[in-house]
């Protein structure tokens, strides 16, 4: 399978990332607190390193934007958004629920994203027009349409459990057939895959979830913020669908309203 040099590349830094991650993990490392209450570790910062050293020896006039080693050339036509580890809390309790994260922005587009998830043990990508795949094989959106048949999987809702939208929220979740919290990329992967039909997250980080945004769409499905508006560098929230349901999901939330 062929990738441009924008998907190669990306792909070759997730690779140096997982080897720095397989390295340290399980390995007691130790674990500091950022300002924002988040944890953080040599693996992280190690990580983001080795994909930052990747992605600007391949494109040096690029722009950047990491988790841990700040930005660079924001207005730059393209921009590197990248999350070495999504999901650090998982990586120091020791189970495999996080991923590397790195997706590309043209012009405020997202437009070529990869999810590399090393200990678990998967690996999507996707470029727009190109299509979605997990370790080779293409992905699809499932084509159910109605929420008494359809899985929905939910991350952080603090804000969301704080808001006047949480009742109509249960009331989503006791129509639908099945309710789970997968989390993390794994849900955005199932997604993507046809395996469960919607997510919905109230609490996350653009860098969370651009790579995810992109393989989402590119296998039929639609992303929006909670509102309904486009993914940003603002974004705080996800409704992600296999599409037939955005707009009934959407009209069910009325968040913000």
């Amino acid at each position: 399978m062929s990738h441009s040099p924008h998907l190669r590349a990306a792909l070759d830094a997730a690779a140096a990332a997982a080897e720095v991650i397989r390295g340290l993990y399980r390995q007691n490392v130790r674990v500091e607190v950022k300002a924002d209450k988040t944890p953080v570790t040599e693996a992280d910062v190690g990580a983001e390193r080795a994909i930052r050293a990747v992605l600007e020896a391949r494109f040096p006039g690029y722009g950047f934007f990491g988790e841990e080693t700040g930005s660079r050339a924001m207005e730059s036509e393209y921009v590197w958004l990248v999350d070495p580890i999504d999901g650090t809390k998982a990586f120091v309790r020791e189970y495999p629920m996080f991923s590397t994260q790195i997706a590309l922005m043209h012009r405020g587009a997202l437009v070529l994203g990869v999810s590399s998830a090393p200990v678990y043990g998967e690996l999507a990508w996707a470029e727009r027009g190109q299509g979605a795949f997990l370790d080779g094989q293409p992905l699809q959106v499932s084509d159910i349409a109605e929420l008494s048949s359809a899985a929905l999987s939910a991350g952080n809702l603090k804000s969301l459990a704080r808001s006047d939208a949480w009742d109509r929220y249960g009331g989503i979740v006791a129509e639908v057939s099945r309710i789970r919290g997968y989390g993390d990329f794994l849900h955005y992967h199932l997604l993507a895959a046809g395996k469960i039909d919607a997510v919905i997250e109230s609490d996350l980080n653009i860098l969370d979830i651009a790579a995810l945004a992109v393989i989402v769409e590119e296998a039929g499905g639609r992303v929006t913020d909670l509102a309904g508006g486009p993914v940003t560098l603002a974004t705080t929230s996800l409704l992600a669908t296999n599409g037939r349901l955005h707009d009934l999901l959407l009209e069910r939330m009325r968040w913000g309203r």
